[in-house]
């Protein structure tokens, strides 16, 4: 047999004793020896995208790994289907031939090993795997040293204006001690955010979008959208000012020839509009590259012509303007600041010249474009960081070095050495600029001269002139291009609105040219302030706010110890990507506070818009694995802290099954718990595992949603069990996390219990009891709530509640996302009662349900009135004995209603219509003795026997339903004591008549609550 390589696969036919090698592609899978559908790891089962036209890849499932293997003719039944769909599928172990080469080989195939022709699945299958057309062309790509490092990407985008037309003018200002300072702190930022981006971007594949994808995917959309839109914007607005600078040299030109087109600014705002647009028709055209390579070149030539002309003897011209050669003097003199203008302070120059280094997000922002941006951004960010801050070091120490701050520019002004009334350093060089330089009218010097200084300097003037040019164009070339690809990819996102037209690509390269002439109008409308140093400023906060993001996401990142944070660069330090987000955001505020101000008012807006909104996307942020480190933590924490009455929540276990089949009862507990306590909605999936097992993966996730939707704060859970009653069971038992555990049992009323089997009135019966009394927290037995919610839900027009299936069909295929129903509890309630019937102590429960209900907004102009029984001779000391000890609760009831008349025997009718409920359930015993009944009963146990229907408690039930009736006829709603059923003493049929006959006739809903006899609320302050 081949064997391509020992101990691992080989693609073959399963139906010979000696199969045969397929190149590349095969049936099915030989793995160690014998034939499986099992297949061994490779990239394409772990791929989250496809190209055009890639066949289908993947692993079986585990219903193909578990289903029975029968071998015909060498391949199992089970698999042969799951074969021949993957025949395009299989591991590459050799090179892959063409896919139009395997598509007429599949019948051949076959017919050789004595298969039977593949059905129309399995030619459907084939042909989804092929391309069926021609495919579009594959995008062009960029390697490291061509997309990023480039001395295209970001040495092109760092060089920038600053390089020629600023850094002479700080270095007259700060000093060159000051300037290497303020050089290395933007390095220091810049370095720091280099090394945070290699790490997010190489912890897996990086799409197009740049910053904006780098930390959405980290952080989420939240802060992710809002930096994308941020960064997009500073962009266009650093393409306006590359633009100026552009601009401004082209008018000094002018105006040394004295060709000005109508004035200085106007000049400036004429020449920038025609380069951005000339710059706009080249990104078009897609000569965007070429471009760069010759911008680079002369830049280059440029730098090297600068530093031949620093060690050629002055001429006296050259002198006459300040330029001396390398002198010891001079260098000393410039180490140290000569502040003059309202811009002459450090921080001043320091918005200035950050500008200069944030080029570095240049590569990143086309990552799309990128051959391999995991390798190309790491390497060519940090190397093009490195250069570039050597030339700017370099050129602030030479130029300091070469170069006086003042000088007339005269030929005149020579004098010889040691002349009396000579001040300053230049009289040691045989030069007079006293007079200037007292009057400060100086024209020339490192102070004055510093927009052409370096043409002055250089070995060949028009060399300087035409690196200004490719520097300034090429900077704003750079971004140009990336404001649209980052702002495309947000707008494909679609967190925000009316953005999505900026979105589409054009071309193979999907081109966003709508997002083009969007940066266009944007560079334009700042072009027009025509003023490099007000536009720098702006800028640099925007990029500094990105850079803040950048850092934190790393360091977001890596402190969650989420298993999938496993960056491949790994140079880089949490803390240091910390302490570059917290420099970041204090340079903000030291440059300009007020824009720093706006800057985050801007982020803060667009980020509640979009935890508003929440679009419904998945990431895998770190902020999601964040949540679950704190989840964790707390819930692990709380098992540590002793449970203390004062910190009493009522956490519920709620029975909806299906949570879109009973809204009400969902809105209910909702209301209550909302922000304050533990929701859990339960559902029983009754009949055999593996039928119900798939039932309940298919419909968790669409409940989930619902509630989601409707906006409850609540899990879903279920349990698939043989029938109803055990399922509860298993619910109540296995429900919640350490303390985290739910307390109360909350179910719906069961109105068909007249109709419904005797079963399942035992089953139900048998819930309430068994959560009520044969389950167990940390507080106790549990706690119960039953809601009879008859007229609460309404959907159009008409009572969901009747509808709703009953308690023991508690599973449903109808999708969760079907119409939400509408129901009391979404509305205001306005100025009605909320009715307590606090007959027996119970623990506090019965009260502090409702008093929680009208906290809430929508209840909080309902009264709350407490009822309780009394002596009609006691009634003042008993109503001011329960308001006492209301008042020590602290609750706000004060409305106290005594009940006198709640012994009085009812009404005739009404003891009639109690005695026709329960007549279908009597056993008619003639009240014999136990063993009797217990015989005439057996096989129907909710047999009522007459000594059973205990007259005293049941006319108990009729009378308080006509006191319900009187007193709580209008209210909005009612909450009571239930009866407790004796065990054994009580039937199931006799109990739900108990329950029935209290809620009859009642329009307001209807809570029966009961505590388990401990205190759940205490007016004591420890």
């Amino acid at each position: 047999m081949f064997s391509f390589q020992p101990g691992r696969s080989e693609r073959v036919f399963c139906d010979s004793a000696q199969p045969t090698q397929l190149s590349s592609s095969t049936l099915c899978t030989r793995t160690f020896g014998y034939n499986t559908v099992d297949v061994v790891p490779a990239y394409e089962h772990y791929a989250n995208s496809k190209g055009v036209g890639d066949p289908r890849k993947g692993r079986p499932s585990l219903a193909d790994l578990h289903s029975i293997l029968k071998v015909t003719g060498g391949l199992s039944i089970a698999s042969r289907d799951s074969c021949l769909k993957s025949i395009l599928t299989c591991l590459p172990l050799v090179p892959q031939p063409d896919p139009s080469r395997l598509r007429t080989p599949v019948s051949d195939l076959q017919h050789s090993n004595g298969l039977p022709e593949a059905g129309p699945e399995a030619g459907l299958e084939e042909a989804e795997g092929e391309p069926g057309r021609d495919s579009e062309p594959e995008p062009v790509r960029f390697g490291w040293v061509k997309g990023v490092m480039v001395s295209i990407r970001c040495m092109l985008n760092i060089w920038g204006v600053i390089l020629y037309l600023r850094l002479p003018w700080i270095t007259a200002q700060a000093g060159i001690a000051l300037t290497w300072l303020i050089i290395l702190m933007s390095v220091t930022v810049t370095t720091i955010t280099g090394l945070s981006i290699s790490a997010i971007s190489t912890n897996g594949k990086v799409k197009s979008g740049g910053t904006y994808f780098l930390i959405s995917r980290s952080l989420g959309p939240e802060l992710g959208g809002s930096i994308g839109l941020i960064f997009a914007f500073a962009n266009a607005v650093a393409v306006a000012m590359h633009t100026v600078g552009f601009a401004e040299t082209v008018r000094d030109l002018l105006q040394e020839h004295n060709s000005l087109i109508v004035d200085p600014t106007n000049d400036i705002r004429i020449i920038g509009v025609i380069t951005v647009t000339v710059l706009l028709g080249i990104s078009l055209a897609g000569m965007e590259w070429e471009a760069k390579i010759l911008f680079f070149l002369v830049i280059l030539v440029s730098f090297i012509n600068y530093l031949v002309g620093t060690v050629i003897p002055a001429t006296a011209e050259k002198q006459a303007k300040g330029f001396f050669s390398y002198r010891a003097d001079i260098f000393v003199q410039n180490f140290v600041p000569n502040w003059r203008g309202p811009e002459g302070s450090f921080f001043g120059l320091f918005s200035i010249f950050f500008p200069s280094a944030t080029g570095i997000l240049a590569g990143a922002n086309i990552s799309g474009d990128l051959k391999d941006p995991a390798v190309a951004i790491p390497k060519g960010t940090l190397m093009a960081i490195f250069w570039t801050t050597m030339s700017y070091l370099v050129l602030s120490a030479t130029i300091g070095a070469c170069v006086v701050r003042d000088a007339s520019g005269s030929l005149n002004d020579s004098v010889a050495v040691g002349s009396p009334g000579c001040e300053g350093l230049a009289c040691s060089f045989g030069w007079n600029f006293t007079a200037c330089a007292q009057q400060q009218s100086c024209r020339y010097g490192l102070s004055n001269y510093y927009q052409v200084l370096m043409s002055m300097v250089s070995g060949f003037g028009p060399l300087i002139t035409a690196g200004i040019f490719g520097a300034t164009l090429s900077s704003a070339l750079a971004c140009l291009v990336s404001a649209p690809k980052v702002f495309q990819c947000l707008c494909k996102d679609q967190l925000y609105p009316l953005i999505g037209f900026f979105g589409k690509g054009y071309g193979r390269n999907s081109e966003p040219i709508r997002g083009y002439m969007l940066t266009y109008v944007i560079a334009v409308g700042f072009i027009l302030i025509a003023e490099l140093n007000a536009i720098a400023p702006i800028i640099s906060n925007f990029f500094l706010c990105s850079y803040a993001l950048i850092n934190f996401s790393c360091f977001h990142a890596s402190i969650t110890n989420s298993p999938g944070w496993r960056p491949s660069f790994r140079y880089y330090s949490k803390w240091a990507a910390l302490f570059g987000a917290a420099v970041s955001v204090v340079i903000m505020f030291l440059l300009t506070w007020w824009a720093a101000l706006i800057a985050f008012g801007i982020v803060i807006f667009l980020l509640g818009y979009v935890l508003y909104k929440k679009p419904d996307v998945n990431w895998g942020s770190s902020m999601q694995a964040s949540s679950y480190n704190m989840a964790l933590n707390y819930s692990v924490g709380l098992s540590e802290v002793d449970e203390h009455i004062k910190n009493y929540r009522p956490q519920c276990l709620v029975l909806t099954g299906p949570p879109n089949f009973r809204p009400a009862l969902v809105d209910f507990v909702g209301t209550f718990t909302k922000n304050l306590s533990l929701m859990l909605c339960g559902n029983v999936l009754i009949g055999p595992r593996k039928q119900k097992m798939p039932e309940s993966r298919l419909m968790a996730d669409g409940h989930t949603k619902w509630l989601m939707k409707r906006k409850i704060k609540a899990f879903y859970t279920d349990v698939v069990a043989e029938d109803l009653r055990s399922g509860v069971q298993m619910l109540i038992q296995a429900a919640g996390l350490g303390k985290m555990r739910p307390n109360i049992l909350v179910l719906g009323y069961k109105r068909n219990w007249r109709t419904a089997s005797p079963e399942s009135l035992e089953d139900y019966v048998g819930i309430l009891q068994y959560g009520h009394t044969g389950s167990s927290t940390s507080w106790g037995h549990w706690h119960l709530l039953v809601a009879s919610l008859t007229a609460a839900v309404t959907c159009s027009g008409s009572s969901w509640a009747e509808s709703a299936p009953s308690i023991n069909s508690l599973s449903s295929l109808l999708p969760a996302t079907e119409q939400q129903a509408s129901t009391i509890f979404q509305s205001k309630q306005g100025k009605k009662t909320i009715d307590i019937y606090w007959l027996f102590d119970d623990g506090g429960l019965t009260l502090l349900i409702p008093y929680l209900l009208g906290r809430k907004k929508r209840w909080g102009k309902c009264k709350i009135r407490v009822f309780v029984g009394g002596q009609i001779n006691r009634m003042d000391e008993e109503r001011k004995a329960i308001v006492s000890l209301l008042s020590k609760f602290r609750l706000g009831f004060h409305e106290v209603h005594i009940l006198p008349d709640i012994n009085q025997k009812p009404r005739p009718e009404h003891i009639k219509r109690f005695d026709e409920l329960i007549a279908p359930f009597r056993l008619n015993d003639g009240f014999k003795d136990e063993a009797a009944v217990n015989e005439m009963r057996q096989g129907c146990p909710w047999k009522i026997s007459d000594e059973e229907v205990d007259k005293n408690r049941s006319l108990r039930q009729v009378r308080l339903n006509e006191i319900l009736r009187d007193y709580s006829r209008d209210a909005a709603l009612i909450a009571i004591t239930p009866p407790i059923g004796r065990k054994g003493r009580c039937p199931s049929s006799l109990y739900m008549a108990w329950l029935e006959t209290l809620s009859q006739d009642l329009r307001p809903p209807i809570i029966l609550t009961r505590g388990n006899q401990e205190n759940v609320l205490t007016f004591y302050c420890q």
